[in-house]
């Protein structure tokens, strides 16, 4: 018995591990677009 549970903590402690070594997702979404002066002007007629 003794021995399982030494196993489970371990197993535990590995997932507990490899949790915080993932990095989240980058959800952002990306910048928009920046528009030149002549797009402007030419676009909001």
């Amino acid at each position: 018995m003794t021995t399982f549970a030494r196993l489970a903590l371990a197993g535990l402690f590995c997932l507990s591990l490899a949790a915080c070594a993932t990095q989240p997702v980058d959800t952002t979404p990306p910048p928009s677009k920046r528009l030149d002066a002549k797009t402007t002007l030419e676009g909001r007629r």
